[in-house]
């Protein structure tokens, strides 16, 4: 009786991961010499990324942590932050569900600069899971899932040591301390530090590439496990304050802020979160558990850019208790329970205070049923009654059928909703002179209504052998329709030339987002693995001035990734090399035609390729030093600041960026651990 509770305290811990056990399935049934895993048995189009993978790049936070995969877009988002910004099926990070360890993490206040604020080195692993997620983690995901499994107590070592640098004067420390307190308890000390300290400029525009940056980064974890009781519990604290400095090279914030002297801008956030876990599996059945989350987050942003003033605090408390267990045999499983959401906004846009409190409570139940062979299907729904959004329901439905070896055919169907939060997620555009206008205020979020989305989703992947090389290839489409949905305007003409403007409204005709890829991936030689995908967008949008497509993406975009790694020998040696293309096509462009010509730019952008490559050396179990760059090609936008002669005119726009502003960048850095 005590394995069988040991076991199901495993799978007790998929109640924190996304669709419960079944997420956990792929870490037990796929190979672990992968980095990025896929499995054949899993019911949702589910990809794993490990620690392996994490390493194939610098990794230095979350927002970092996608460029060896397909499955993600990474994009730039204003000239000015050096901010990364995520898209999944060709959507931007509001309409993902994020959460760390199935707690929500990236919403609300946090929605341009929460992917920075998990450092690379804590994570274990992450999953991403396409389209509609599972009704256990709420009600929001609209294009998909992405969950954070942080490094355990139970798993970790006693001493970690992560140094790294780069030529655009980023340096980084992360320290890890792990201690057994007894034979039940156990903790983890995070430690990270980063900094930018030097100014550079390679465009020769007068403004920084990169922002001047501090960041403060620590998390406490405990962990408590009582496999005989049937207990085990977690409990994390965490606190951070980051300081971003950006705009001008001659702009000293001391003398110039607030001031036409010098265009500038500060983002300052401090962070505090809490949380905690509590499992218990029965242990005279150790198929039945249940799983008690608790979070508390503060988030305190204040930031100006240039003359226009933007603070934000959010102070949020997320509550999810779930019960799971089978009906007459493990074929038939479900999950059910209650969860509580509390966002308290207290926002400020220049003089306007936009200050509100939303809160919902929901019960949702999901069904599971696996034959352990070659079907299965979860089913769920959730019923939620928000001060705001009013009552609704939200189905959910993922089917998986192995049509033959290793050939697995899935769909899935789905509704969201949510609350947009037009400020917080759009900061990029405060780099600009464009006025904010919100039309029709009737609404009840900014005057404006809920977006409701529905998602679809068929996907086929096949493994094989090609040429005796083991080859897998994968096929998805994916649609997004909008019922209802927050528009952001940038096509528009103003109604005085020159003065730009963005427009949020609510949606006045259609809206939607498809997307298809095709991935083939093949081990050519023993250890050399290909990786190649195609991604196709058709993204389009009713706006006042007619149907077009959405801003800044890609129609076409190409992705390949040739990784290598030697035999391991007796002394624990090894080089591992890994090289990543990015090829994007052209993208639709704001519109600038009321600008004087010498700020104008073409309805759409040139295409572009990007490549990283990254050299690993391990001397031993407990050494390591690796060497890389990002965008050797050097490739780099040009005019990227619309205005940047005259920061205070009525043409300054930093928010137009669809590629790198900073050319080549290289790093090294080294890993020390002690087992």
């Amino acid at each position: 009786m005590k394995k069988k509770i040991s076991i199901s305290l495993l799978i007790l811990l998929g109640v924190f991961n996304s669709y419960s056990q079944d997420t956990l399935r792929v870490v037990k049934i796929t190979s672990k010499s992968k980095g990025l895993q896929k499995s054949y048995k899993v019911t949702a189009n589910t990809t794993l990324l490990t620690s392996k993978e994490l390493l194939k790049a610098a990794c230095c936070n979350l927002a970092e942590s996608f460029e060896t995969n397909p499955t993600i877009d990474v994009n730039f988002s204003d000239a000015l932050t050096g901010t990364k910004q995520i898209k999944i099926l060709g959507l931007t990070s509001p309409y993902l569900l994020i959460t760390e360890e199935n707690i929500p993490s990236v919403r609300g206040a946090s929605q341009a600069y929460g992917l920075s604020f998990t450092p690379g080195t804590w994570i274990e692993s992450i999953q991403i899971t396409k389209g509609a997620g599972s009704v256990v983690n709420g009600y929001e995901s609209i294009s998909g899932q992405i969950n954070t499994e942080l490094i355990k107590p139970v798993k970790n070592i006693p001493f970690f040591l992560n140094v790294y640098g780069s030529s655009d004067s980023r340096f980084e420390l992360n320290t890890h301390f792990n201690k057994r307190i007894s034979d039940k308890w156990l903790t983890s000390l995070f430690i990270h530090g980063n900094t930018r300290v030097s100014k550079e400029d390679t465009n020769n525009d007068g403004f920084l590439d990169n922002p001047l940056t501090k960041q403060v980064n620590v998390l406490n974890r405990w962990q408590y496990t009582d496999a005989k009781k049937g207990w085990v519990s977690f409990i994390n604290l965490q606190y951070l304050n980051d300081k971003k400095q950006t705009g001008e090279t001659n702009f000293n914030p001391n003398k110039d802020r607030g001031t036409t002297n010098f265009w500038g801008s500060e983002i300052n956030t401090e962070r505090f979160n809490v949380s905690t876990k509590l499992g218990y599996v029965f242990p005279d059945m150790p198929y039945q558990s249940f799983g008690f989350q608790n979070a508390y987050n503060s988030h305190n942003q204040n930031s100006y850019f240039g003359l226009s003033r933007y603070d934000i605090k959010q102070s949020s408390y997320y509550s999810n208790l779930i019960f799971n267990s089978i009906i007459d045999n493990t074929m038939h499983k479900f999950a059910t329970g209650l969860n509580f959401t509390y966002d308290k906004y207290q926002e400020f846009v220049n003089v306007n205070d936009y200050s509100r409190i939303d809160n919902s409570v929901g019960a949702f139940f999901e069904y599971t049923f696996d034959n352990a062979n070659n079907f299965s299907f979860i089913a769920g729904g959730r019923v939620d009654n928000h001060n705001r959004l009013g009552t609704f329901f939200t189905p959910r439905l993922h089917i998986r059928y192995n049509l033959w070896d290793k050939g697995v055919l899935r769909a899935s169907a789905g509704r969201g909703k949510r609350s947009a939060n037009i400020f917080a997620e759009n900061q990029p555009l405060f780099a600009s002179s464009r006025t904010f206008d919100i039309l029709g205020a009737n609404g009840k979020i900014y005057g404006l209504n809920p977006e409701i989305a529905w998602n679809y989703g068929l996907s086929f992947s096949q493994g094989f052998l090609f040429l005796g090389k083991k080859s897998d290839i994968g096929f998805d489409f994916y649609k997004t329709d909008f019922k209802s949905q927050v528009v952001v305007d940038l096509y528009t003409t103003p109604i005085v030339p020159g003065n730009q403007q963005v427009l949020f409204y609510n949606l006045k005709g259609k809206s939607y987002a498809n997307s298809a890829q095709l991935d083939f991936n093949i081990e050519l030689a023993k250890h050399l693995d290909l990786r190649t995908a195609y991604k196709y967008y058709d993204i389009q949008t009713d706006y006042l001035s007619g149907k077009s497509e959405r801003p800044m993406q890609s129609k076409n975009r190409f992705f390949g990734n040739l990784s290598y790694e030697t035999h391991k020998d007796e002394k624990g040696k090894q080089w591992k090399f890994d090289f990543t293309y990015n090829w994007s096509g052209k993208q639709k462009l704001p519109n600038t035609s009321s600008n004087p010509e010498r700020d104008r730019l073409p309805n759409y952008s040139p295409s572009y390729s990007l490549m990283n490559t990254q050299i690993t050396r391990i001397f031993s179990d407990t050494f390591e030093i690796y060497l890389g760059g990002e965008n050797i090609g050097n490739y780099t936008q040009k005019k990227a600041i619309l205005g940047s002669e005259n920061p205070f005119g009525s043409t300054f726009d930093a928010s137009i960026v669809y590629a790198p502003v900073f050319g080549q960048m290289y790093y090294a850095g080294l890993r020390f651990k002690i087992k």
